[in-house]
């Protein structure tokens, strides 16, 4: 049975190949995301303070992005939530541009409108939704 060390890993190599073939292509990506809106986001871990990339989906809202801390559907909120949650000052890579954000939690109706959204275009995050007990949260990048 692999170890959550083991799984930590794959998820990180899994990532980083992610990330060059990003960087590499001009922010597209084959694959299960070839045509998905993909975007890197930079974040330090609340803990750590550690300098991160991580690949995600999001959603254009307005001149904003929106990304969704679904995990999956697990029982609990991917790390980059913390991370940005403690460190909303942060940037992203959209394509070849590389854009200064501030992370806000969206709340109540602006929340459910853009996951319902989400699901529309993307109907695993149904899937993840029905998976977990948790309100997966919507965070919204706005341009600083």
């Amino acid at each position: 049975m692999a170890t959550a060390a083991d799984r930590f890993a794959r998820m990180s190599d899994f990532n980083a190949a992610i990330i060059e073939e990003f960087r590499s292509n001009g922010g597209k990506v084959g694959g299960n995301f070839e045509g998905a809106p993909l975007l890197l986001l930079h974040h330090t871990g609340a803990k750590t303070g550690t300098a991160r990339v991580t690949p995600l989906v999001y959603q254009a809202v307005g001149d904003a992005w929106a990304i969704f801390a679904s995990k999956a559907g697990a029982p609990t909120n991917p790390d980059w939530f913390h991370n940005l949650k403690a460190n909303p000052e942060t940037e992203i890579e959209v394509g070849t541009e590389t854009v200064p954000v501030r992370a806000r939690v969206a709340e109540g109706d602006e929340r459910d409108r853009v996951f319902e959204e989400q699901k529309k275009r993307m109907p695993g995050f149904a899937d993840y939704e029905a998976g977990t007990d948790r309100v997966i949260p919507v965070v919204v990048l706005e341009r600083r």
